[in-house]
Parts: C-alpha cells; sequence; structure tokens
C-alpha cells in the first residue's frame, strides 16, 4: 500500500488508518522531506522523492509489490500559481498513473484512489471555479487511463476536519488565521447541520484505505446517489463517502 505526501488533515488521516489496520502490511511513502507521523515504524519506508511528474528506474523498484495508492498530493488554489496548481492537481497525478502501471499486482488489479474535492465537476459551466474546472478535467483524465489491470477510482472530500482526531493534530501545518477562522465557523456548521458536507478525517482516512483496499467494492457496483461512472472509474462525491462508510 502506498500513500502520497500531505494534504493538509487528509494526507496525514491516510497515513493513521494505514498504520491502524492489521491489512496493511507494508507502508511506502513518497516525499519531499521526512515524514515525522510515521516515526520509526518498521512497515514503513519513506522515499524522499522531488519531482513528482518523474520517476526514475530506481524509485519504481522501491515499489514493487504495491497493491494501490491513496494520492493525497495536493493544494489549496490560493496558494498557488494557475500554472502551479494545474502541476500538482492534474499534471502529477496523470504522471504517476503512467508510471505506476508497471507496478500492477499479478492477482488483482491495482488500485489509485485519487484524492479530489468538493467542487470539482465533470460538466462545467460559466460559472464554475478554476479549481473545479482543473479537478474535474483530471477525475475525466485519469478516467482515461484506466485498465483492467489499474483502477482508478476519485473521492471529493468536502470540507476536511481533523477537530476530533487527535492522532494527526501534531503532524497538520498551521492554516494561518484566515483559514483557522474561517473554520472556526464552518466547521460547527458542518458537523451539526451539513453533515453531507463535512469529512471528519479520522473516518475519511478509513474509508481512502478502504477504497483502495476494495472493501467497498460491491456497493460501488451498485451505485447510487454521488456516485458517478466514468469510462469504469467512479467519481464520489463527499455525501457518497458518508453514506457508504456510516
Amino acid at each position: 500500500m502506498i500513500t502520497y505526501r500531505y494534504r493538509p488533515g487528509g494526507g496525514s488521516s491516510v497515513l493513521d488508518a494505514m498504520l491502524k489496520s492489521s491489512k496493511v502490511s507494508k507502508i511506502s511513502i513518497l516525499s519531499r522531506r521526512p515524514v515525522p507521523m510515521a516515526g520509526e515504524d518498521p512497515s514503513v519506508n519513506t522515499i524522499i522523492h522531488t519531482d513528482f511528474n518523474t520517476y526514475e528506474p530506481e524509485v519504481l523498484d522501491k515499489l514493487q509489490g504495491a497493491n494501490g495508492v491513496v494520492w493525497a498530493l495536493g493544494i489549496s488554489q490560493p496558494k498557488a500559481t494557475k500554472e502551479d496548481y494545474i502541476t500538482i492537481t492534474k499534471d502529477s497525478p496523470h504522471a504517476a498513473v503512467k508510471a505506476f502501471s508497471t507496478l500492477s499486482p499479478e492477482r488483482e488489479p491495482f488500485r489509485f484512489i485519487y484524492v479530489s474535492g468538493s467542487g470539482a465537476t465533470i460538466e462545467p459551466n460559466a460559472f464554475t471555479p478554476f479549481y473545479g474546472r482543473v479537478k474535474g478535467e483530471t477525475e475525466i483524465a485519469l478516467s482515461k487511463l484506466r485498465t483492467s489491470r489499474f483502477h482508478i477510482e476519485s473521492v471529493r472530500p468536502g470540507g476536511v476536519d481533523a477537530s476530533n482526531h487527535p492522532a494527526i493534530k501534531p503532524y497538520i501545518p498551521d492554516p494561518g488565521l484566515v483559514y483557522s477562522a474561517v473554520g472556526s465557523v464552518l466547521g460547527p456548521l458542518m458537523r451539526a447541520i451539513l453533515r453531507p458536507l463535512h469529512s471528519p478525517t479520522e473516518q475519511l482516512g478509513r474509508f481512502l484505505v478502504g477504497m483502495a483496499m476494495r472493501t467497498y467494492d460491491e456497493q460501488l457496483e451498485v451505485g447510487g446517489n454521488g456516485i458517478t461512472n466514468v469510462d469504469g472509474s467512479r467519481i464520489l462525491d463527499n455525501w457518497a463517502f458518508r453514506r457508504l462508510y456510516d
């Protein structure tokens, strides 16, 4: 199992879920820098990797035997130029899928879980924000890379909330005054009223790991509210995650 460099809250929650799962035997983390949260756990191999658009053979050799990936590399749009946002959000996962296609296990298809985001749409209009358009384009582009041996699914978390997840709080970067202020207002509102838009990190991490491990395959085949099928790949809105997990 592989998890990628952290989206604040989201990626940390995935690593926490993997560390606590008895079904995960090995975790490989590709990161630009050391990952304190991994500690000295013998099941974790942190691979320092600086270019997420290029994968040298020696890097792929270290990943052989993996069964899947949760791709949690991301950045908030206001914190990047449009060009950098496209590179991180769209180009990097596209390059990763092409590189990891050589890692397909013998018995079951490899599973690539793309952590997208609420507001993404595959049917943009004049009012669609830039980030929603780019994420939607990424979901479509990735779905076109799906093969019988390499399955790709996308999940769109909503308001990622680590307030009740003490295991990861020490490892989440300070979001800044503005984001903290917004969170202090929206957090209680989402927890109390806007539950379909709420993504508590402990549950989200477990769900993303479960997606990578095919725990929800039967429910995905049935489909339902919040699940869109594109070329055989499923895109799950946040309320689908809440419905399937709960």
